[in-house]
């Protein structure tokens, strides 16, 4: 009788098994991919918050690249062989996968069918359609801090090439605005001897100035003109803003502070920048502002009661009190759970829609903590009726709710500068899922 060769069937299973191996873990994944994606449209979770992909069938191959580029992890999946937005939430705009797509599949848009956004209009290379003027950052709905700081750099390589630049005697650039985008382009004047001004009408940081004590600001490096790469993986407000301070004594940066831009008119030369000091004789200027503008109300009766207010700084201030926060977004959220960690505070958040959809899913998780655990009440499908002085009214459902309330916080989101952008002539169009 033949001896059996245990050795050959060794060799000649081994690669059977690990393909079979790799088909199973393959088809695990695609469950788990389709698993997470009916999970998000059964919570209504399926309209992203900010710049998000959107992948063409026909171009994608299935070769996984974005999914293992996006740095907030299970963004994208594989699902039939092409990638697709399985917790569309969770998609805050890096944009790190359509730079990895090989194949060209992925374009990067705003807004959905059923969410219009307003955006500027801008030209790749930052400027708007009025010739000189250009937008970088928040304004143009870059809210990703690393992605505001890039489009800086890139919008003063831009206004460096501008017809007339390093002409004449008036300045090459006014900068407005001194925030992520503003601070980088501010930098980039320095580092191509521009002649330029920086005006903010608040404190260095811009909108993240204004964010809550302790807020994560930063998740990824950023490299920045002059300074280089800062090697930063996860940071808070406040050592941000050390660092760019330090930047800013560093590289022997002039920022005029507490100066606000009133108007901008074009003149055979450039522009007139008209501010709350002075007037600014310009070729360009690079609008690196917020979107939040004016603070978006609520109109209801007791609204203007010193109680009411629209954003939070210190959660600490609010112990021992009764606090509703306003809203569903990020900004809602975190200063709903912040302050419901003080001692003795009682917090509730309300919110018009039935899921707190717009926000990143580490706010919604840690939400869902705070109402298991009796820290916090959550109200959706609700909305502010009336304020009085120590109390609150509240409609949910055709129910009407009283509550004790020392103090609201309103995270309604802010209006867009349009009036002021129209009157300088630039276009606004509302993008609903377009470039």
């Amino acid at each position: 009788m033949e001896s059996i060769n245990y050795q050959k069937i060794i060799f000649f299973s081994l690669p059977i098994l690990i393909i079979l191996l790799f088909a199973l873990r393959k088809k695990l994944k695609h469950i788990s991919n389709v698993k997470a994606k009916e999970d998000a449209i059964d919570a209504g979770l399926t309209e992203p918050a900010s710049l998000h992909p959107v992948i063409d069938p026909s171009k994608c191959l299935g070769c996984g690249s974005c999914v293992t580029a996006c740095p907030e992890g299970k963004v994208l999946g594989l699902i039939h062989r092409k990638a697709q937005l399985i917790n569309p939430t969770k998609c805050i705009g890096h944009g790190a996968c359509k730079a990895a797509c090989p194949f060209d599949a992925i374009t990067l848009v705003f807004g959905t069918e059923k969410r219009g956004v307003d955006i500027p209009h801008v030209k790749e290379n930052f400027e708007t359609n009025v010739p000189g003027l250009f937008i970088a950052g928040e304004l143009g709905g870059m809210g990703l801090i690393r992605n505001a700081v890039e489009q800086g750099r890139q919008a003063m390589e831009s206004i460096r090439k501008f017809e007339g630049i390093g002409k004449g005697d008036r300045l090459d650039v006014v900068i407005v605005g001194a925030g992520p985008a503003g601070l980088s382009a501010t930098l980039g004047t320095k580092q191509h001897k521009l002649r330029a001004v920086t005006i903010e009408q608040d404190s260095l940081g811009g909108t993240v100035y204004n964010f809550p004590r302790g807020k994560i600001v930063m998740t990824a490096p950023v490299k920045m003109p002059l300074v280089g790469k800062i090697d930063i993986r996860e940071t808070t407000k406040e050592i941000l803003l050390k660092i760019w301070q330090k930047i800013e004594i560093d590289q022997n940066l002039r920022i005029n502070y507490r100066e606000k831009v009133e108007d901008i008119k074009s003149d055979e030369e450039g522009f007139i920048v008209t501010t709350t000091k002075q007037n600014y004789l310009t070729r360009t200027v690079l609008l690196s502002i917020g979107r939040r503008g004016t603070p978006r109300k609520l109109g209801v009766p007791g609204e203007d009661l010193p109680k009411v207010v629209y954003r939070l700084i210190d959660p600490e201030q609010y112990k021992g009190q009764h606090v509703l926060i306003v809203g569903g977004g990020d900004s809602a959220l975190e200063a709903a759970t912040s302050i419901a960690e003080q001692e003795g505070t009682s917090v509730s958040i309300s919110y018009r829609n039935d899921s707190f959809s717009r926000a990143k899913q580490k706010n919604q998780d840690k939400i869902k903590q705070a109402a298991a655990s009796d820290k916090l009440n959550v109200l959706l499908s609700s909305s502010v009726k009336e304020f009085t002085k120590d109390k609150v009214t509240i409609s949910q459902q055709g129910t009407e709710i009283t509550l004790d309330n020392h103090a609201t916080i309103v995270c309604a989101g802010g209006i867009l500068p349009t009036p002021f952008l129209k009157q300088i002539g630039i276009k606004v169009e509302t993008k609903h899922g377009t470039t």
